[in-house]
């Protein structure tokens, strides 16, 4: 079962990665100024990730490959990590579209 896992970046902006099962990270979203908008965000993944419209697949520069995950209004939610193939890729997209439904959320951003 997969998991969100909201963090603080160093420069104080809040940021969820999606992991799977297998602990590796196959979502990342951009940095949130509030932990409430990154929850707004996460909120975002699980309403729109089980569509594949909302898949945008793309090529780098370097030839590798990588998807973002787009909300309805087209903004981007989420960006996966860099793939060697395109089947990498599709592979990758199956992984988010299988861990959100179920995916728990760890705060990890908590200052002790």
């Amino acid at each position: 079962m997969g998991k969100f896992e909201i963090v603080k970046r160093k420069n104080g902006e809040f940021q969820f990665n999606l992991k799977a099962g297998n602990g590796q990270v196959v979502l990342t979203s951009e940095g949130y100024t509030t932990k409430a908008n990154c929850q707004n965000g996460i909120d975002s993944v699980k309403k729109n990730a089980t569509e594949d419209a909302h898949y945008d697949r793309k090529e780098a520069a370097n030839k590798k490959y990588y998807f973002n995950l787009k909300a309805t209004n087209g903004q981007i939610i989420g960006s996966s990590q860099m793939y060697e193939s395109e089947a990498g890729r599709e592979k990758g997209i199956e992984s988010v579209k299988k861990n959100v439904p179920e995916a728990t959320i760890a705060d990890l951003s908590i200052e002790i």
